[in-house]
């Protein structure tokens, strides 16, 4: 990459700092931007919408995803606007993205899936992560301060869109998330790695990868379903869409309800006619 490619990244980085993007979202930016880069080659301070859809066209090609089309165009567009200071429209619409049902596990799976996980800081993970729907990202960077055993909650800071929150954590982990706590300041990491510092979220989800086979279960699940599954079955057991909402930290309460397609009880009475 040569040293113009260089320079507007790192314009671009700045920028998204000065915003307050996540570390997260600065990440993916940046690799959606540098392919675009490599594609464009040249003249950043130009604006041509034709060869931003002659580029996207070239991804969906590719077999790129509506979802990673659409981080593309955003971060497209954040460079064009604030880096590059070119005010015109680029009147692109987004992909329309699959919607997909979340892959949920049952009550008695994720119960086999904890209990199968011998070493305890890794059982206690997975049962964290379950118990309080929490994200991979979140799960890993939870510090000792963040947990209040007399109101049972979990405090996640800074979590996905820059939103703090608070959910629940379930009595069952108590004594082993204190005996485990034991010694630790307030400020380090509930899952520190053999290093030192948190686990990285692969190796959490390796962890979770080798449960799930352990414990004979079929389905394509990932960590993430972990969270599926906290949503789906406080659905089932009654808990209002708009609490549940609130434990996930999700913006819009649309992305809550798609877990109501995977609890609807009249779906599930209904018999087939063969």
């Amino acid at each position: 990459m040569d040293g113009n490619y260089l320079e507007q990244l790192q314009l671009t980085d700045r920028e998204l700092r000065i915003g307050g993007y996540s570390p997260r979202t600065r990440k993916c930016y940046m690799h959606y931007l540098e392919r675009y880069f490599s594609y464009k080659s040249n003249y950043f301070d130009s604006l041509d919408v034709e060869n931003i859809k002659n580029y996207l066209l070239k991804e969906e090609k590719r077999g790129v995803s509506a979802q990673v089309r659409n981080l593309s165009l955003n971060a497209i567009k954040f460079f064009y606007y604030f880096v590059a200071k070119i005010r015109s429209k680029i009147d692109i619409r987004s992909a329309k993205e699959h919607t997909k049902l979340p892959v949920v596990l049952s009550k008695e799976e994720v119960i086999g899936i904890i209990e199968v996980t011998k070493n305890i800081k890794h059982k206690l993970l997975l049962g964290l992560a379950y118990g309080a729907g929490l994200r991979v990202s979140e799960a890993v960077s939870i510090k000792s301060k963040d947990i209040d055993f007399n109101d049972l909650t979990i405090f996640i800071d800074n979590s996905k869109g820059g939103k703090d929150r608070i959910s629940v954590i379930p009595g069952r982990l108590v004594n082993d998330l204190k005996t485990m706590m034991a010694g630790k300041s307030g400020n380090q990491y509930l899952f520190e790695s053999e290093r030192g510092g948190k686990l990285s979220c692969r190796t959490a989800q390796m962890i979770f990868e080798k449960a799930l086979k352990k414990a004979g279960i079929g389905k394509s699940a990932t960590f993430h379903s972990l969270r599926h599954s906290f949503a789906t079955h406080l659905l089932e057991s009654g808990v209002d869409v708009r609490y549940v909402q609130e434990l996930l930290g999700h913006r819009n309460i649309r992305t809550t309800q798609r877990y109501t397609h995977v609890t609807n009880p009249m779906l599930k009475n209904i018999k087939s006619p063969l």
